[in-house]
């Protein structure tokens, strides 16, 4: 019979993806630990063994063996105490769809060294029954669900989703997507509170995104309050990566009662334990939740946590970042100060023909108030080496005919100078300074490529590349007035016209700048990039024909303020397009590793193929029904 309370310990650890005994040997610590301290119940996240985001290395079966072999450790502590994880599950006799052995995303009961789990089922673990299958997430590729093993034999899920019964609580087992069954037609969560679950867990590998936990302060109270069962989340924290795109975990483990109120771990992107004396039954213990959606804050945070645990894991202890005296590598540069000593971090000014004393000045105030390294080197006589050798430049054939003559346009003249500042001088002074160089690039610039290849989309990580430009400005903002709590980002920097400076066109003491205006173009990316269902040319075209853009974008002006005919209009949105879906495909296939905040960060979770621009029939036709022509106008893509 279960018992009126039980006293469980949530472990928000660190997860090391890939490292299955170093993270084996945390948890057997924190076992140890608990068993001291009388805890009856220990409860680890999702995959807590192996991690989670891991690519193929789950087609290794050493590294499988290798995670089975903790598990049974991990068993063998189960002394006196009651032991849940979150492992790899193995069935060797077996083989999933892709022909290599079955593979199950798992949960383990272990008490008094045996692993304890539902009668019905073939396998000494809980499966997870929901696998998603969108945004990061690819878990069919690799990992067996519950509802496939139901059906292959042939039983009811609810035959196999059962509580798992220990001495003292009959637990709910889930795995994170368990609990966010909105959207699917099996209920994990009901089908164990239905079969008399005392206790529902629910432990869980889910990465940081913006406002992610108001969703699920929302979701878990309102199902706890309605099933009248008290619910455990725990999550991990550190960060790991599918290769293109770096994830946070920001732990926000906590218990619901079964009111909807709750206990909560009040550490986030930091290693931390929750001890907590959980009644059973449908008894009030915790308190009423306070929704706030995220703030620059904790997006700030978010940062400066995955740019440090980025570097620890690549190894990186100096850095070299390319300063403009503009606001991205100013508030890159305030970030990686916060993480590393001022003699690991060295700013480098290049000005260049058309840059301004005015940036010039401003990216040298930068590195006084950070009291970081600082240089200046101009690339004037490397860039005119550059188009002195190319500019007019005779292609000769074998027989020594000429071909062609070489003429370098105004792009390529700025294109050299982009590329000469990244691969040639940052390369080879972060190689001197014995670290790496930074990518400044922002969500709107990698949204529709406007950056260089081989020049300023270079860098070892992208770590504000998931911020709109108007999210920089707020966290510069931010970070002079609550972390430095004095102007260290220059006021100057916040307040100059964004530009490139790569020609006369750009003269930022003229006012000239960049072909963006932010307020804008970030909201009017962001419905093709970051919209649940994403928005095209039809539904922005749509839109401002039926003169409800602004409340769709979300924008705060007139849109006539800025185009004053339908025909600037579509030039403009069709322009973006154009290289959105063109060259700029190109440029973030090959830009680095991005630090994700935010949904729909480009690389892994924002997934896309090089097709080129393209246009529904029905955009079209609204196209030339406005502009009484037939075809929209093309535009050339900028390297």
């Amino acid at each position: 019979m279960p018992t009126n309370k039980i006293s469980t310990r949530l472990i928000q650890m660190d997860i090391k993806p890939g490292c299955p005994t170093n993270n084996m040997a945390y948890m057997l610590k924190k076992i140890s630990a608990a068993i001291d301290d009388n805890i009856e119940l220990i409860i680890f996240p999702e995959m807590s063994i192996p991690g989670y985001l891991l690519g193929d290395e789950w087609e290794r079966e050493s590294f499988l063996k290798e995670c089975e072999a903790c598990n049974n450790e991990i068993c063998e502590a189960a002394d006196g105490i009651i032991v849940v994880f979150g492992s790899i599950g193995l069935d060797w006799n077996k083989r999933n769809e892709d022909g290599r052995v079955r593979k199950y995303n798992a949960m383990f009961v272990a008490e008094d060294k045996k692993f304890i789990f539902p009668d019905n089922t073939p396998y000494p673990f809980v499966i997870k029954t929901l696998l998603p299958n969108y945004r990061i997430f690819d878990d069919s590729r690799y990992f067996y669900d519950l509802r496939k093993l139901a059906t292959e034999l042939d039983v009811k899920i609810t035959d196999l989703l059962q509580p798992v019964t220990t001495s003292v609580v009959k637990l709910g087992c889930m795995l994170c997507e368990d609990a966010w069954d909105l959207d699917y037609h099996t209920s994990p969560l009901t089908i164990l509170a239905e079969a008399g679950a005392d206790l529902l867990i629910n432990a869980s590998s889910s990465p940081y995104t913006v406002n992610k936990n108001h969703k699920r302060q929302r979701l878990f109270p309102e199902r706890c309050a309605k099933l009248k069962r008290p619910l455990i989340y725990v999550n991990n924290v550190g960060i790991q990566n599918n290769g293109k795109t770096i994830f946070t975990f920001d732990g926000a483990s906590c218990i619901y009662d079964s009111f909807g109120n709750i206990v909560a771990l009040d550490k986030a992107f930091e290693e931390a334990e929750l001890s907590f004396d959980i009644p059973l039954g449908n008894i009030p213990f915790g308190k009423t939740v306070e929704l706030h959606d995220d703030t620059i804050a904790t997006i700030a945070k978010a940062l400066q946590y995955g740019t440090k645990k980025f570097m620890e894991l690549c190894g990186i202890s100096r850095v070299t970042i390319g300063i403009s005296g503009g606001i991205d590598s100013a508030v890159v540069a305030a970030i990686y100060s916060l993480i590393i000593e001022p003699e690991n971090l060295l700013l480098v000014n290049m000005p260049g023909t058309y840059t301004s004393d005015t940036t010039r000045n401003l990216a040298l105030d930068l590195a006084k108030e950070l009291g970081c390294c600082y240089a200046e080197i101009p690339i004037e006589t490397s860039m005119k080496l550059t188009i002195d050798q190319v500019d007019n430049l005779k292609l000769i054939s074998p027989t020594g005919t000429v071909q062609q003559t070489l003429k370098l346009s105004d792009l390529n003249i700025e294109n050299i100078q982009a590329r000469d500042r990244s691969s040639r001088i940052l390369a080879a002074v972060a190689s001197a300074f014995g670290g790496a160089f930074t990518c400044n690039a922002n969500k709107a610039e990698a949204t529709i490529g406007y950056t260089t290849l081989y020049g300023d989309l270079g860098g070892y990580l992208a770590n504000i590349a998931d911020l709109w430009k108007t999210e920089v400005y707020q966290l510069a903002n931010y970070l002079n007035e609550h972390i430095f709590t004095r102007e260290v980002i220059p006021r100057g920097s916040i307040d100059i016209v964004p530009s490139a400076e790569l020609s006369a066109a750009q003269n930022v003491d003229e006012g000239k700048g960049d072909p963006l205006v932010y307020n804008y173009h970030d909201l009017l990316f962001k419905s093709w990039v970051e919209r649940w269902n994403r928005a095209t040319p039809e539904d922005n075209l749509n839109w401002y024909v039926q003169n409800r853009l602004e409340k769709e974008l979300g924008f705060n002006d007139k849109i006539t303020n800025l185009f004053s005919s339908p025909e600037e209009f579509i030039t403009d949105l069709e322009r973006w397009w154009n290289l959105y879906q063109g060259m700029g495909i190109a440029k973030r296939i090959q830009a680095p590793p991005i630090l994700a905040v935010k949904r729909r960060a480009f690389g892994f979770d924002h997934r896309e193929a090089q097709m080129g621009p393209r246009y529904t029939r029905a955009y079209l036709k609204l196209r030339n029904t406005v502009l009484k022509q037939k075809s929209p106008t093309t535009y050339s893509s900028s390297e």
